[in-house]
């Protein structure tokens, strides 16, 4: 198959398409490596060519997303049998910064790969929304769960599925799938897990805003293979399924194994932050039975994976040292 990856340099991305070439599939990215104003440019920069390494070969349009010229040239060009659309503003916090541009993108430039998927007849879509879109949910919602979300990124990325199941109209095959708190290698600072471990790391002290608020953490690798196995399916056409690890881990299970792996740092416990709605974990039995979705990583695990990533990487351990050094040394 001829797959388009938007944001195919993204944490997600990155992997998704290494994923499919790796079966196969002739892959083009549509990527316009932005750090949404937030992520340092030394760091995304970095970020984004480590990405790009481990999928050799692969050609990356440096396309926003919000530009219907450029879209519409690069799909007209490629014809492509799918597209998996992952680009979007990642995070709650960072629509928060900017709504205005993140609904051009996640908004405006979901129309347009939609326009173009009905003008040159692009069969299959795959959408990435959230977990997000349920608001406040207790363990094992249902993807049949009456949304109610919270928060101007919940509530673009529902209404992006929305417009995915209008566009069905003219035949453009659509699934949705539903990921929660990805983590893992190659991850920007700025999340949660990524934020746990560095500070960690640093001997810093970590901020878990509500004792009892929970997370379906899933690794990125289990994400990805979710992504690929859902969009190469023919049982997953007109469908939405959530793929997590199904395991709820509270926010201080999660920062206790971060002090755990790093031999240091505090915890201090805050109220919580009313931005982001309570969730616990998802059911995943649709996607187990539709296309055999089976995540492996269990927290502590990919806890571990995470840390020895972030130990021996070049920037992450010239970045720990330097910054325990400014700590020590009072300049910071």
């Amino acid at each position: 198959m001829k797959i388009i990856v938007t944001g195919g340099l993204g944490l997600i991305g990155h992997n998704v398409s290494r994923k499919l070439v790796d079966l196969g599939h002739e892959v083009f990215i549509i990527d316009n490596s932005t750090n949404y104003g937030i992520v340092p440019v030394s760091e995304i920069k970095y970020l984004l060519q480590k990405r790009a390494a481990k999928i050799p070969g692969v050609f990356v349009y440096d396309v926003d997303v919000a530009n219907v010229e450029a879209v519409e040239r690069v799909i007209s060009q490629i014809k492509p049998d799918a597209i998996i659309h992952l680009a979007s503003f990642p995070r709650q916090k960072v629509v928060n910064a900017d709504p205005v541009t993140a609904s051009k993108v996640m908004s405006t430039g979901l129309l347009n790969i939609l326009e173009c998927c009905k003008k040159y007849d692009v069969p299959r879509i795959l959408y990435t929304s959230s977990s997000m879109v349920y608001g406040d949910f207790d363990d094992f919602v249902t993807e049949d769960a009456i949304c109610n979300p919270k928060g101007q990124y919940a509530i673009m990325k529902l209404a992006g599925e929305w417009l995915i199941k209008d566009y069905a109209k003219h035949g453009i095959g659509y699934t949705i799938v539903r990921p929660s708190a990805v983590y893992g290698p190659y991850d920007v600072e700025d999340r949660v897990i990524s934020k746990f471990l560095i500070t960690a790391m640093r001997g810093g002290t970590l901020k878990v805003n509500g004792v009892n608020e929970t997370l379906d953490f899933t690794y990125v690798d289990d994400a990805a293979n979710g992504i690929v196995d859902a969009i190469i399916s023919n049982n997953t056409v007109d469908k939405t399924y959530n793929i997590t690890k199904s395991h709820s881990v509270t926010l201080l299970q999660a920062a206790e194994y971060a002090v755990k792996l790093a031999g240091q740092g505090e915890i201090i416990i805050q109220d919580k932050d009313d931005d982001f709605p309570s969730r616990g974990a998802l059911d995943i039995t649709a996607a187990r039975r539709d296309f055999g979705f089976d995540p492996q990583v269990d927290v502590e695990e990919g806890f571990k994976i995470y840390y020895d990533w972030l130990t021996n990487d070049e920037y992450w351990s010239n970045s720990l040292v330097d910054k325990r050094n400014k700590l020590h040394y009072n300049i910071d």
